[in-house]
């Protein structure tokens, strides 16, 4: 379904900024806030009375300073899972967004944050299992130590999603075999 495609999103100066839904990038082109660099194929998005064509690259028309925000990425549920390739850390279970959840390594309710190095993903069965301990307490060993994946998690989600998307490669400095291996 095209409403449910992702679109690359880039800075005036055309440096990947991050990936926005359908229709956030539609809204953002209408509302002249970007400008559409790549269509997606021959998808279009259709209402009652007009047709758009459906946008794979999209540029803002201002430029953006990130760098203020690159210390500070947020931590989202599919970045720590795209992190983790959509593996349960302690029993090293592969499933999808639906049937995995994310883990506090150290428990909240013992002071543990909520940031990338605390996070791990984890099948429901072992996070139940696991419960209000930690894993050495629990038995469970991680299968890897989230602190050291956690360089680049925007950078990570980008290029995960531009394993299906090959008009991608030439905005991310990437070449498509590089891709394709991936």
């Amino acid at each position: 379904m095209v409403i449910n495609r992702k679109v690359l999103l880039l800075n005036a100066s055309y440096e990947a900024l991050g990936i926005v839904n359908m229709p956030r990038a539609v809204r953002l082109v209408w509302r002249g806030s970007a400008e559409v660099v790549e269509l997606d194929g021959g998808r279009v998005l259709r209402s009652q009375r007009f047709v758009f064509p459906a946008p794979s690259v999209i540029r803002l028309i201002e430029y953006i300073d990130v760098r203020g925000r690159q210390g500070r990425s947020g931590v989202k549920r599919t970045r720590i899972l795209m992190r983790d390739g959509y593996r349960c850390q302690y029993c090293g279970a592969k499933g999808s967004s639906f049937d995995l959840t994310v883990d506090h390594i150290l428990p909240r309710s013992r002071g543990g944050k909520t940031v990338p190095e605390n996070l791990c993903a984890a099948c429901l069965a072992c996070n139940q299992r696991k419960g209000n301990r930690t894993p050495d307490e629990a038995r469970m060993p991680l299968l890897a130590n989230p602190s050291a994946l956690t360089y680049g998690l925007e950078k990570a989600a980008i290029y995960f999603a531009a394993q299906s998307r090959q008009e991608w490669a030439k905005y991310l400095f990437l070449e498509e075999s590089a891709i394709n291996v991936a």
